[in-house]
């Protein structure tokens, strides 16, 4: 008997209900306004956080963005809100 595996179900159950697979595979998220705002959703936690550099931990890899005047207006642990004046993302 063969036996299936949980990735293929979990695989067929996103395609079946057309969820979207990067939250669904808890890839991180980021969603940029402007240079000024970013919206991160599926994130670990946080690794490092000044006013130039924000260090993130997600499922895949860590983010980084850098600039200035950078500031977490809110977090739970499903998302964050940071402004400031975004020069750079980094995927590590």
């Amino acid at each position: 008997m063969k036996k299936k595996s949980v990735s293929s179900s979990a695989e067929k159950i996103v395609d079946r209900f057309h969820l979207p697979r990067d939250i669904c595979a808890g890839a991180i998220c980021i969603s940029l306004t402007g240079d000024r705002e970013a919206w991160i959703e599926n994130y670990r936690g946080i690794l490092e956080y000044t006013d130039t550099s924000i260090l993130l931990q997600s499922k895949t890899c860590r983010v980084c963005l850098e600039g200035e005047g950078l500031a977490i207006d809110y977090y739970t642990n499903e998302d964050m809100k940071i402004s400031g004046l975004i020069r750079c993302v980094k995927y590590l």
